[in-house]
């Protein structure tokens, strides 16, 4: 049973310090990753790659 003297912010402190970050401050889709980009080459690279089937 918790001690009634404790107070609500210091229970919360020994949880947080006890849990840890549950949430992750930056998941993976918000980064250029988790769209399947790639990080550095050229614009130029990009668009070539991106050609429609009909330009050849």
């Amino acid at each position: 049973m918790a001690d009634p003297k404790d107070t609500r912010a210091e229970r919360l402190r020994r949880a947080a310090e006890l849990l840890g970050d549950l949430e992750p401050q930056a998941t993976r889709d918000d980064t250029d990753e988790g769209w399947g980009e790639r990080s550095g080459g050229s614009r130029d690279e990009e668009l070539r790659g991106n050609v429609p089937p009909h330009h050849g």
